[in-house]
């Protein structure tokens, strides 16, 4: 079970573009905002992974989609009936 970061998701929002977009070494930033050099390291190759993998999808989404559709196709099988 992962523990609860004391830092906010905004404030690892703006570190990593921080990191991303000057041309500062990462050490020099980390230090700057007051957090680990590892710390803010993974942060960035998290949120570069994530990016990789796209979005993520809720299940609960996922599920309600698939249902919509099927309902679609049902109805269109109606339709086509009625015809």
């Amino acid at each position: 079970m992962s523990r609860r970061s004391k830092y906010p998701e905004q404030f690892r929002r703006d570190a990593i573009e921080l990191v991303n977009t000057s041309d500062r070494p990462l050490r020099q930033i980390a230090r700057e905002l007051g957090v680990n050099h590892e710390t803010l390291r993974s942060w960035v190759n998290t949120a570069k992974q994530a990016a990789e993998v796209g979005p993520v999808e809720d299940p609960a989404v996922t599920d309600e989609v698939q249902r919509l559709r099927k309902q679609v196709a049902e109805l269109q099988k109606e339709k086509e009936i009625l015809r």
